[in-house]
């Protein structure tokens, strides 16, 4: 996430965090996350990740977030880590994460301070702090730098809906949501962004998947905060083999992620 530089109106900023307050909402079920052990969780059709088992519907495209683990001598990506689980759902993401937490007490309570003040203090952010149907979330209004070679990037009709004074500023608001829940020795975090952040009712399809996402801790000892192993569906990998022969066979371009599973990457 890249941040612009604060602007120096405060009293613009602090009208933008209040054009978005923090309303207490349940529009969506507190039911999951899910524990695997606890055998308590929905019978639903699941994408397994190994850690995240994140359910799949109509509409939904699920994209991996890899890390980069190797790369070429101009410094391009070869391999990398799956690091993080983004479902979308029209104009709006959420990307999840799952990590080991420790037996006998969480950490949202303490990764909330942790991400106010980074936020707040490194990215000049206007934070606030309330309940949603999830337990208390974050909701941030952070200054997104906008560039001119960003500018040029962009198709015409969504760079005519840009006011100019946000153009001449050089970043624009980005409003996003954080949702963290506790488990038996594991923590989920999701970072909400689009319009799911303030319309309850494009959230309800993400919060729907949160809501049925299953954690599978495993027995093994790990540190607090150690992000779990997630890897690539049996599903994915399965359709990566039948594109890379059909590809050889055509001599077309293989594309692993090509969007018949919906699962793409991005890094």
């Amino acid at each position: 996430m890249a941040f612009g530089r604060r602007r120096q109106d405060k009293q613009s900023s602090a009208e933008q965090a209040e054009a978005a307050p923090v309303e207490e909402t349940e529009a969506v079920p507190a039911t999951g996350p899910w524990d695997s052990i606890e055998g308590t969780a929905t019978e639903l059709e699941r994408l397994d990740f190994g850690a995240l088992q994140v359910p799949i519907g109509p509409g939904l495209e699920i994209q991996v977030n890899l890390e980069p683990t190797e790369v070429d001598a101009q410094g391009n990506p070869l391999n990398g880590k799956i690091v993080a689980i983004t479902v979308i759902a029209g104009q709006s993401s959420m990307q999840l994460q799952v990590f080991a937490a420790p037996k006998r007490s969480g950490l949202w309570d303490d990764l909330r301070k942790e991400l106010t003040e980074e936020l707040t203090q490194n990215a000049n952010a206007e934070v606030q702090e309330g309940e949603g149907p999830f337990g208390t979330e974050i909701r941030a209004m952070v200054p997104a730098q906008l560039t001119a070679e960003m500018l040029e990037q962009m198709p015409d009709e969504v760079r005519a809906q840009i006011p100019q004074e946000v153009i001449d500023q050089g970043f624009a608001w980005q409003p996003l949501r954080f949702l963290g829940v506790d488990g038996p020795r594991w923590f989920v975090r999701a970072l909400v962004a689009g319009e799911a952040v303030q319309d309850d009712e494009a959230f309800q399809p993400l919060g729907a998947v949160f809501s049925e996402l299953v954690v599978v801790r495993g027995d093994e000892p790990m540190p607090p905060r150690e992000a779990l192993a997630l890897n690539l569906p049996a599903e994915a990998r399965n359709a990566m083999g039948e594109q890379a022969a059909e590809a050889e066979d055509t001599d077309d371009d293989f594309d692993p992620f090509e969007p018949g599973v919906h699962i793409t990457e991005t890094r």
